[in-house]
């Protein structure tokens, strides 16, 4: 079977909508390498966006998910649940950071474990009013398309969409938004479009992911904090990208001290097993009824034990840390790189193995170079690798590698990508 007959195949059953960055259909993949159907190797610096933060087929998790399924692979955790899924629970509120007492719920998606913090945060507070910021990104179904930040692709042909959500701009400093403008946008929000005392919540990226992996500032975030505790407003941290050592914290929200309210959690979670979670404060979790929360495949047992494995992984094999170390060689490569085309390369950032490069035209940073961008993604697989895109503006190359990574594959990744970037300049 080839490549392109799996692609023939594929386009004939399966929409359009979902469509696929690379024709290459994956026969086996371990740690940081992908094999296709046709034998030939990639080396992935996309990790299935952020999810196999501990490698592809990790030995650990797939013995734990062997063992689960010898046992039982579903009973929903609604109706019989099982001590996998409480251990999982113990844990994340024990990690979540922050020293308020937490409770979590499961879920099988991010976006599910979006929508189910808006819901919380509703019946919380009573209020109807939420809060997102351009540029973010909180998911595909339709509450969550509302929340997102960003037309193309996400939104466009979709709506209507559900009313009471506003945006307001993120700030980032190269496109000229500083953290006074954004709160200033805030507060003319409030007297513009919706009271204070209306809004139910305001969800925030740590690190904005498919709108270019821009840090949020520590002043706007403590901002933000006091904001909603002068307003009780529910705070929502958007952690699916961002969260299991990837930032080279457990949550990127470490870094600012801030502790949010409500917490989601998803992707890096469980090496690739479905499951999702909301982690927040014990009063504010517990404000819907019995029966308001959940779903039938959330907190399935195979992937309850999948993420138990990833948590010890990320422990023994000290992988927070690792991913500083990730973090600090791509960026030393990457900046060497943007001495070489100073026109082309606005800013290379990281935050652990969080890693980006924003693409320009003449060094204009008003100039998106999403030609470029385009060109890297489509002559990657020549040259070995599955890289991928992103950024409000559609000229971000993004790098996620698995935080399990060797030094010498890392280098020999960078490599190749420097003699594609070569290449199509």
């Amino acid at each position: 079977m080839t490549n392109q007959k799996l692609q023939t195949r594929k386009n004939q059953v399966i929409a359009r909508g979902q469509g696929n960055v690379y024709p290459i259909y994956v026969e086996h993949a371990k740690n940081a390498e992908l094999w296709d159907v046709e034998g030939n190797r990639y080396i992935d610096f996309g990790t299935g966006i952020a999810v196999c933060n501990t490698g592809h087929s990790h030995p650990k998790v797939i013995q734990a998910v062997k063992n689960q399924i010898d046992k039982f692979s579903h009973t929903c955790v609604m109706v019989n649940p099982y001590e996998t899924a409480v251990t999982l629970a113990e844990k994340l509120v024990e990690i979540a950071p922050g020293d308020s007492e937490k409770k979590a719920i499961f879920v099988t998606t991010g976006a599910e474990a979006v929508e189910n913090c808006v819901k919380i945060a509703r019946a919380h507070t009573g209020r109807r009013g939420v809060i997102a910021f351009n540029g973010g990104f909180h998911g595909r179904t339709n509450l969550t398309m509302a929340l997102t930040g960003k037309i193309t692709p996400y939104k466009h042909l979709f709506g209507p969409f559900p009313g009471d959500i506003f945006h307001a701009p993120f700030p980032i400093e190269s496109h000229g938004i500083s953290v006074a403008e954004s709160l200033k946008a805030l507060a003319n929000l409030f007297k513009v479009d919706i009271s204070p005392t209306d809004v139910a919540a305001i969800i925030v990226e740590p690190v904005q992911g498919e709108g270019g992996f821009y840090q949020a500032p520590t002043e706007f975030l403590i901002a933000l904090r006091q904001l909603c505790d002068d307003h009780g407003i529910v705070l929502i941290a958007d952690e699916i990208q961002t969260g299991f050592g990837r930032t080279g914290k457990m949550f990127n929200m470490e870094y600012s001290g801030v502790e949010a309210d409500l917490m989601t959690m998803a992707k890096g979670i469980a090496g690739g097993f479905p499951i999702s979670a909301v982690v927040g404060k014990s009063e504010i979790m517990d404000a819907p009824l019995p029966g308001g929360l959940g779903g039938t495949y959330g907190g399935s047992p195979v992937a309850c034990v999948a993420a138990l494995a990833v948590l010890e992984i990320i422990e023994e094999e000290k992988l927070v840390q690792r991913a500083n170390e990730i973090g600090d060689l791509f960026k030393q490569r990457l900046t060497t790189l943007q001495q070489q085309y100073p026109q082309l390369i606005l800013d290379v950032r990281n935050s652990g193995a969080m890693i980006a490069i924003e693409l320009i035209e003449n060094g204009d940073v008003e100039q998106a170079n999403t030609t470029l961008t385009q060109a890297l993604i489509a002559n990657a697989a020549k040259h070995g690798l599955i890289l991928l895109a992103c950024g409000f503006f559609g000229n971000v190359i993004r790098f996620l590698p698995a935080l399990t990574i060797s030094n010498e594959l890392a280098e020999e990744g960078l490599s190749k990508f420097c003699e594609l970037f070569n290449e199509v300049a």
